[in-house]
């Protein structure tokens, strides 16, 4: 057995210390993990610490360290995902609601990129719709078109490629894409 796993089995037989410890051990590279996914640092320290807390609060066994780790690294995307998804939900900061410039310039990228969606394929365009505008994870979007995930993902790849290529035909800038 590993030393993650024995830490978290000791601390469930009273030895706070463990705890500590197992904290020590994983909470930096958590951290890390969590800064990749959502580029905030106080956002992935709080996910990383949700995921202890969930720990202390499911009282789970394992078996091995690995299932230790990976239950930790499944909660902290988990808890990454949760807190994106909040993200998006909330309502954009007053001063960009307000600024009659950029509320043009958003207009215009809208217009632009709904237009540039009309001209792809049906299945193209459904799969960029449910996953970027209507923010369906890959697999959900696959059970609505009735495709695999896989199918999905290649739908994506190539609708992003074709729209890609229509806007430019548009005159956007390829930086701006």
């Amino acid at each position: 057995m590993e030393e993650g796993t024995l830490l978290y089995r000791r601390y469930l037989q009273g030895d706070g210390a463990a705890l500590e410890t197992l904290v020590a051990k994983y909470s930096d590279a958590l951290v890390r993990f969590a800064y990749c996914l959502m580029r905030d640092m106080s956002a992935a320290e709080d996910a990383a610490e949700d995921a202890f807390v969930a720990l202390i609060i499911k009282r789970r066994s394992f078996s091995d360290d690995t299932n230790l780790r990976a239950y930790l690294y499944r909660a902290v995307r988990n808890n990454c995902i949760d807190r994106i998804r909040k993200n998006r939900r909330t309502a954009p900061p007053l001063e960009s609601v307000f600024d009659p410039e950029r509320l043009f310039e958003r207009r215009t990228e809208n217009e632009l990129l709904y237009a540039g969606m009309e001209e792809l394929p049906p299945q193209y365009r459904d799969a960029l719709y449910l996953v970027y505008i209507e923010g369906f994870r890959p697999e959900e979007a696959a059970t609505i078109l009735k495709r695999t995930r896989k199918q999905v993902y290649n739908l994506l790849s190539r609708a992003r490629a074709a729209l890609k290529e229509i806007l430019l035909k548009k005159g956007v800038a390829h930086e701006e894409l």
